[in-house]
């Protein structure tokens, strides 16, 4: 990782992805600044096609930062099919830059990268493709990264952990799901007793650490991460702590083996200090207000 204190101004910011959580909050958030964007989402191109690379030939220009979000996400499938797919995406990215560099590229990968060894992480750990999700943001970031090298342009992979925040459309078990399920319901089922320990970053912290990262041009690798690890059982107590109504969490038999996923948030911390990691309560505090006011 590169770290720099100098700021950049991007002329544009293309993104690929434009309709996803954190791709449509991101555009917002470029929107709010005033800065120039192009959102390409599936609507505008289809990035698994062969001719999406004459349509990004004639869309990126030499001084636009682009953020490649577009990804088939697990919910979506992780078989074969749903890699082939994603790794279409990627290498005709990386035809198209070829012809076209822009001055910089963001990857949106993931923390499923790392192996779930139960130790602390950093963006030194060792990576391994446990599955084929994994497998594809791995071999992702490596053909991007050799694309922009021999272009010597910058390039920084981001991997953020779980995202939880308003907007996300997955529901994945953790934060999103206990929210929705304590308004609906009043209550909060659990996988077993919720002992597993996960990092959770709230959306609005991912997105400024991504415009942070634009406007930096910072190169290498980056965990998105908070730094602080709660087991399913906390982030579902300070859930029915904040809803103003009782909430009951429901607990289980703990089949599964219990693993744990920590990471430590040093690099980030030095990559973005005009950025900290929002704490989970207060995160969650708004998020379910604006639950509340949506429903």
């Amino acid at each position: 990782m590169t770290l720099t204190k100098q700021f950049f101004s991007p002329k544009r910011v293309v993104t690929l992805g434009s309709k996803g959580f954190i791709a449509g909050a991101f555009l917002d958030r470029l929107r709010r600044e005033g800065v120039d964007v192009c959102g390409l989402g599936s609507g505008e191109v289809d990035l698994t096609k062969p001719e999406s690379v004459d349509f990004l030939k004639g869309r990126i220009q030499d001084e636009d930062t682009v953020v490649m979000f577009s990804a088939l996400t697990p919910d979506k499938g992780r078989d074969l099919k749903s890699y082939e797919a994603n790794m279409k995406m990627a290498t005709h990215l990386a035809a198209a830059i070829e012809k076209v560099p822009p001055a910089h590229l963001i990857y949106i990968s993931s923390d499923a990268v790392y192996p779930s060894t139960g130790s602390m992480m950093t963006e030194e750990s060792a990576c391994d493709a446990t599955d084929l999700y994994a497998l594809m943001h791995l071999s992702r970031e490596k053909i991007l990264g050799f694309t922009m090298r021999n272009l010597k342009k910058p390039y920084t992979i981001l991997r953020p952990c779980a995202v939880y925040g308003t907007g996300d459309t997955h529901q994945g078990y953790g934060p999103n799901r206990f929210v929705r399920s304590a308004l609906e319901s009043g209550k909060i089922p659990l996988f077993g007793v919720g002992a597993e320990i996960r990092d959770h970053v709230w959306i609005k912290d991912v997105i400024e650490w991504i415009w942070l990262s634009a406007l930096k041009r910072q190169e290498g690798v980056i965990n998105l991460v908070s730094g602080r690890g709660l087991s399913f059982k906390e982030v579902a107590k300070i859930i029915a702590k904040n809803c103003g109504s009782p909430i009951e969490i429901e607990t289980s038999e703990q089949k599964a083996a219990v693993f744990h996923r920590e990471f430590d948030d040093r690099a980030r911390r030095e990559s973005f200090p005009e950025r900290i990691s929002t704490p989970f309560e207060t995160a969650i505090v708004q998020m379910i207000q604006q639950q509340k006011e949506k429903r």
